[in-house]
């Protein structure tokens, strides 16, 4: 009876067009390392926005202006002080880079492992927990919930400025929020239905 190890010895080696097609995987690197330096664009961007909220705290008139305008909305008076409002409306914005940047650390990370290479992260303290069981349908489903999040975040500055926009904006936004929602169900659907088939065909 032949061992596992006679047909490992027996097993045809890999033709020179399948290895192409194989290695041409390593193409999405370059994609990947492009998103590295989005997430230190976001980064700088985190930081400056954070500055100019202390610094406007403080009394910084330049920071302040800086601030009032980031916040402004068109036809809609631009605000003339540092208020609840107006600091909800920038907090909001520093959470929407961080959830952002987390959608990129998904993509980069959970990408890479999937359709490039394994990092064997496994006796890694710091592996994220998803990543021990991520696959393609697994990523879509977090990456839909991640868009969601975006989305409540910039549905909810829209309705902190309710008043600067039409109703028919406010109907939109809303929609597109909903789309997003019931899409990222039909995802998660679809993968659990694939998790319950796939063991019944093996049998």
């Amino acid at each position: 009876m032949p061992t596992p190890s006679d047909a490992t010895k027996t097993a045809p080696a890999i033709g020179w067009l399948p290895k192409i097609i194989f290695m041409s995987r390593w193409l999405q690197l370059p994609l990947y390392l492009g998103l590295i330096l989005a997430q230190c664009v976001y980064v700088y961007h985190f930081w400056v926005e954070l500055s100019d909220l202390i610094g406007a705290v403080f009394g910084n008139m330049q920071s302040l202006a800086h601030i009032l305008d980031a916040v402004a909305v068109n036809g809609m008076p631009r605000p003339t002080s540092l208020n609840e409002s107006t600091i909800m409306l920038v907090v909001l914005g520093l959470i929407d880079v961080v959830m952002i940047s987390n959608l990129l650390i998904m993509v980069i990370v959970g990408g890479y492992e999937t359709f490039v290479s394994r990092m064997n992260l496994e006796s890694h303290p710091d592996q994220p927990e998803w990543l021990s069981h991520v696959n393609a349908s697994v990523l879509k489903v977090k990456l839909a919930t991640a868009i969601i999040g975006i989305s409540s975040i910039h549905l909810l500055k829209t309705f902190i400025n309710a008043n600067a926009y039409d109703v028919k904006a406010l109907v939109a936004q809303t929609a597109i929020h909903l789309t997003f929602l019931v899409s990222a169900l039909a995802i998660a659907y679809c993968d659990k239905l694939m998790s319950h088939t796939l063991p019944q065909k093996e049998h």
